[in-house]
């Protein structure tokens, strides 16, 4: 089978200089709109080249010795920094010069000397957070609208007031109105009739939720309701109830309903897919927390598939809560996502090197000091302030008087404070109990950092992503010359 053709692109003529610029098929949009005016302060003309394949990551010189047709005027090659394998092969094969360019094609500016790419601002988002109080009628008022109003700071556009099944509470206007006077927009999760009255009374703009078995009062309110079906398998009867509510020009949006993993969770992202293909034009609602909230992981990997599959599927809103400890961030988390999604899935481009804020366990970027480096500086230390690094599996602890390495804080605290605090030490420089205080929590945070693979740097905070505090900087008055 023949490869496909390239796809060729010019954009300008008149110059001598004429770059071919490789991509893959997602990107090739993206790169247009970034090498527009890249080529007009740098004057020169360019084609793109998309040799057959999606993902710019996963070309090979191998795939383009095969698949690569290059324009007669060519002058340079520029290549994705992905590309793996000898560029002296393309070179021998076509006679030009070939380049690894950046990994990014963001960075193409700074490539070219323009300067550094320019932010991408994440302002836009296109699916809306409904964040659940549970059981909110059990609560004290005070505590309900301190969740509210946390959760709208999150990231939440709507407040669900979350009922208990199987109890009618009499509070349901109190808290309602409550949270309406906070200037919050609020929705009503309950099957109860009296519930739900209450709630649309109060100014509730959304009930959760709607079938068969409610259908004749619930409708009746005036308000937009969630759909769902009889039960979650049962798709005939969530087509049944979109007929009904098109024609009763009922306010609807559907909710084919996500089970948690182990309880046919791929089943039911597929009925999402062909819900979207039947009803091509109708809102969609996920509870998605039917997986962060029954899953016993981080919960921020998770709100970004689920995030892209919703960006993807058109599903414009989405029922959350933080209520078990690994989910008490989960608004703001599916805030970040939903804004990162939202420009992957209209840019084409790849969600990476955006926003860090959802890498939180780790570091985005890790740079490592060789032990090399490491026993060279240490030989270079004249004096007995203490640096520490968390470098190549071990801890460093070194001043003038020795570099001591190790996986045991404590065992580095004592060999430290034998040698410092030796009668023969001349320099009188002993560790004191504030130093020793000091010591011992940037080696905690060293070790902390060398079991999490993070970047360990003295006196500086350790990112935590979204959860980072913005803390300042912890040095001891006695060791202000901790490494730059």
């Amino acid at each position: 089978m023949m490869p496909s053709a390239p796809s060729l692109n010019g954009e300008s003529q008149g110059s001598a200089d004429h770059l071919l610029f490789v991509t893959g098929r997602l990107a090739e949009a993206s790169l247009r709109e970034v090498l527009a005016p890249i080529s007009q302060q740098k004057n020169f003309t360019y084609d793109i080249a998309v040799p057959g394949i999606q993902v710019a990551a996963l070309l090979h010189v191998s795939l383009l010795l095969r698949r690569l047709v290059i324009p007669p005027k060519t002058t340079r090659v520029v290549l994705p920094g992905w590309v793996q394998g000898d560029l002296n092969l393309l070179t021998a094969h076509f006679g030009l010069s070939f380049e690894r360019g950046p990994k990014d094609l963001r960075d193409l500016p700074e490539y070219f000397g323009l300067g550094k790419r320019r932010t991408v601002a994440l302002d836009r988002y296109s699916i809306a957070i409904i964040g659940e109080i549970n059981h909110a009628t059990r609560m004290p008022l005070q505590d309900v609208l301190a969740e509210a109003s946390s959760l709208a700071a999150s990231g939440a556009d709507l407040i669900d007031i979350g009922c208990v099944p199987g109890e009618s509470s009499p509070r349901v206007s109190e808290i309602v109105r409550a949270v309406r006077d906070l200037n919050l927009r609020v929705s009503i999760d309950s099957f109860d009739q009296n519930e739900v009255e209450q709630a649309v009374q109060n100014g509730a703009e959304l009930i959760l939720s709607c079938n068969h078995s409610n259908y004749d009062w619930v409708t009746r309110l005036g308000v937009e309701v969630v759909a769902i079906p009889d039960s979650p398998a049962d798709t005939e009867s969530l087509e049944r109830l979109v007929q009904k509510l098109t024609a009763d020009r009922v306010a609807f949006r559907i909710d084919p309903i996500i089970e948690p993993i182990g309880m046919g969770f791929t089943a039911s992202l597929e009925r999402y897919m062909r819900a979207r293909r039947r009803f091509p034009d109708v809102a969609m609602m996920m509870g998605i927390g039917n997986v962060t909230e029954l899953t016993e992981a981080d919960s921020a990997g998770m709100n970004m598939l689920l995030a892209a599959i919703c960006e993807e599927l058109g599903i414009q809103s989405v029922l959350t809560t933080q209520v078990i400890n690994w989910c008490r961030t989960a608004v703001a988390e599916f805030d970040i996502a939903r804004r990162l999604a939202h420009h992957a899935v209209t840019q084409q481009v790849i969600p990476k090197h955006l926003i860090s804020s959802l890498v939180m366990l780790r570091d985005p970027r890790w740079t490592v000091r060789t032990a090399e480096q490491l026993r060279a500086l240490a030989d270079r230390l004249t004096d007995s302030n203490f640096r520490i690094f968390a470098e190549a599996g071990e801890l460093h602890l070194m001043n003038r008087h020795g570099h001591w390495t190790g996986t045991n804080p404590f065992d580095l605290f004592a060999s430290a404070q034998a040698v410092t605090n030796s009668p023969s030490n001349q320099t009188h420089a002993e560790i004191d109990a504030s130093h020793a205080f000091y010591l011992g929590y940037e080696l905690a945070r060293a070790e902390l950092a060398l079991q999490l693979h993070k970047q360990y740097e003295q006196d500086v905070p350790l990112r935590w992503g979204l959860l980072s505090n913005g803390g300042g900087h912890n040095r001891h008055p006695d060791n202000e010359s901790a490494p730059s």
